[in-house]
């Protein structure tokens, strides 16, 4: 997958596909709501998915919140083609474990 910053344009084509997320202090952003006996198993699914991909997020879970910051380290800490598939599947499983935005 390649490493290069995406254009604004491309990043706000990107977000149309991905409800919920925002690009915040130059990182692809969201938050996911859930009850907090949800969390944990959410983030157990995310962990794997994030070491097969080898690219993971900034999280940060507070109450019953969970929020993703991405960047592409190797890309000088801007969005890439990269940050906008993990997006999907951390969409994708926070939807499988009835989290919302």
């Amino acid at each position: 997958m390649a490493l290069e910053p995406l254009t604004d344009q491309r990043i706000a084509s990107a977000l149309t596909e991905l409800p919920g997320w925002t690009v915040k202090g130059g990182a692809l952003t969201a938050s996911y709501k859930g009850e907090r006996d949800q969390l944990p198993s959410f983030y157990a699914a995310v962990a794997p998915a994030e070491d097969a991909a080898n690219h993971h997020a900034h999280i940060t879970i507070l109450y019953n919140t969970v929020t993703f910051a991405l960047t592409t380290h190797e890309a000088g800490d801007r969005i890439t083609e990269r940050d906008v598939s993990t997006a999907r599947t951390v969409s994708d499983l926070a939807r499988d474990h009835g989290l919302s935005t």
